[in-house]
C-alpha cells in the first residue's frame, strides 16, 4: 500500500503551501542521490519524496489527493483529473533544482516558442466520476505567428531571453 504523501514529507494534513515547499527542500537535499552515492534507499527515498511535493505542491493534484487519496491517480478510476499520473512531471533534474532553488538549471533549454498551460475546470457528477465517462470539451487556443512560429524572432535570427 502506497505511504501518505503527508507523513512522507512529515506533515499534517492542515500543511501551508510555505511548509509543504520548505519540507520538501529540507528532504530532497538530505536524500538526494549527489550527496547518498550508491545508497539505493536514499534514491528510492528521495523519488518518493518528489512524488509527494509533485502533488502536494499543485493546488487541483493536491485537492483531488485529499479527497480520493491515491485512487486520484490510479489509471481507469476516475476519480481525478490526475488519472494516470506517473508521479513524475518528466522535466528530469533541472525541473526538480527550478522546484528547489526557484531557478532553472539549464535555462536555455526551454524553447521561446513553448506556450503555457491551458486550464478547464469541467464539472461532473459522482456517477460520471466513479464509471469513467468520457467528456468532449472544445478550446479556443491563440494561433502561432506563422513569420515567427510564435517565437517572436525576426526571420532567420534566435530569440533572446529578456533579463
Amino acid at each position: 500500500m502506497a505511504r501518505d504523501y503527508y507523513d512522507i514529507l512529515g506533515l499534517s494534513k492542515s500543511a501551508s503551501d510555505s511548509e509543504i515547499k520548505s519540507s520538501y527542500r529540507k528532504l530532497a537535499m538530505k536524500y538526494h542521490p549527489d550527496r547518498n552515492p550508491d545508497d539505493k534507499k536514499a534514491e528510492d527515498k528521495f523519488r518518493e519524496i518528489t512524488e509527494s511535493y509533485e502533488i502536494l505542491k499543485d493546488p487541483q493534484k493536491k485537492a483531488a489527493y485529499d479527497q480520493y487519496g491515491h485512487a486520484a491517480f490510479s489509471q481507469g478510476s476516475g476519480a481525478g483529473a490526475g488519472g494516470g499520473f506517473s508521479g513524475f512531471s518528466g522535466g528530469g533534474f533541472s525541473d526538480i533544482f527550478e522546484d528547489m532553488f526557484g531557478m532553472g538549471g539549464d535555462q536555455g533549454r526551454r524553447s521561446a516558442s513553448t506556450g503555457s498551460d491551458l486550464r478547464y475546470d469541467l464539472s461532473v457528477s459522482l456517477e460520471q466520476a466513479f464509471s469513467g465517462d468520457q467528456v468532449e470539451i472544445s478550446l479556443t487556443v491563440p494561433a502561432k505567428c506563422e513569420s515567427c512560429n510564435g517565437s517572436g524572432a525576426n526571420k532567420g535570427s534566435q530569440p533572446k531571453q529578456c533579463s
